[in-house]
């Protein structure tokens, strides 16, 4: 084998995963195709000594500490294939060179699928965002909106009438709330409006007004979504390991995935998508994939 362990993906729980297996001596491959979904967050919060900075800054520092360690290569690439070989796994990337490692740790993170909106791309991450305690505190007591509809906005909106009395429901056409919720949402000032969304207006990702088919327009200073998911890659077809209902990667609490050898920690693995959480399920399968070599090799 080439390497120990290659790990695809280099952003959080990859550069956690390769800093903890770079410290136990292991001869590590990152292979990283530079696009972490978090490139356009302007700011990262709720982890602890990097509240307040880019997401971009924490990665470059995180990088220059696990390169400290001379068994750790990072490779810019995209994996397109992956397969099961004797002894462990090979790797293909875009430039057609494989490279072969004992054990696979998939850190790819995940693709968001936004709705064909107008400007809604340009505005996610920055003020069309998805979690109150990534960047509800941001923007709490402004007018908000809530581009989703049915049991998850109603849910969503109970949880951000914490941070914000002023919540406006987009359900984008004809609402799926039920009486009781519809009626629940009302008694707490929280309308809920069903005209269909043409596009966001802003200036820099800064969300100024949502624009509706009939064209009335409303000011927000941001909006929450809730976006599709889908893996990068289909190695699950490729490995045969499972995903799970939400399409997220199936692993256990060790973070092994139910194919032999092929581990996954981060926004693969989750919707639960924050940076300490994610940072810490790469250190675990880290450690997880250690102790396996160690045991195989003992």
């Amino acid at each position: 084998m080439d390497f120990d362990v290659i790990i695809i993906g280099g952003s959080y729980a990859g550069l956690s995963a390769a800093l903890t297996l770079g410290r136990s001596t292991r001869n590590v491959l990152v292979i990283d195709a530079g696009q972490p979904c978090n490139r356009q967050t302007p700011h990262s919060h709720n982890f602890l000594t990097h509240d307040g900075e880019r997401p971009a800054d924490i990665a470059r520092v995180a990088k220059e500490e696990v390169l400290k360690y001379p068994t750790v290569r990072f490779l810019k690439g995209k994996a397109i294939s992956a397969e099961r070989i004797k002894g462990g796994f090979s790797i293909e990337i875009e430039s057609k060179e494989s490279f072969t490692a004992r054990k696979i740790l998939l850190a790819t993170g995940l693709k968001d699928v936004l709705p064909d909106i107008k400007g809604l791309a340009a505005c996610w991450a920055i003020s069309a965002i998805h979690c109150p305690y990534c960047h509800g505190y941001e923007v709490k007591n402004e007018k908000i909106g809530l581009l989703m509809n049915g049991e998850h906005a109603f849910d969503m909106a109970r949880n951000l009438y914490l941070w914000n009395k002023d919540l406006t429901i987009l359900t984008n056409g004809k609402s799926q709330l039920n009486a009781e919720q519809t009626e629940k949402l009302k008694s707490k000032s929280i309308r809920i409006l069903e005209e269909e969304i043409i596009e966001l207006e802003h200036e820099n990702g800064q969300l100024k007004n949502v624009v509706f088919k009939n064209g009335e327009r409303l000011n927000l200073k941001a909006i929450y979504v809730k976006p599709e998911i889908e893996q990068h890659l289909n190695f699950n077809e490729q490995l045969g390991f499972e995903l799970t209902e939400l399409k997220t990667i199936k692993v256990n609490e060790q973070q092994q995935s139910t194919a032999e050898g092929v581990y996954a920690a981060g926004d693969c693995t989750t919707i639960f998508r924050s940076l300490p959480i994610i940072t810490a399920a790469g250190t675990m399968a880290a450690v997880m994939i250690n102790k396996e070599l160690i045991s195989e090799d003992f």
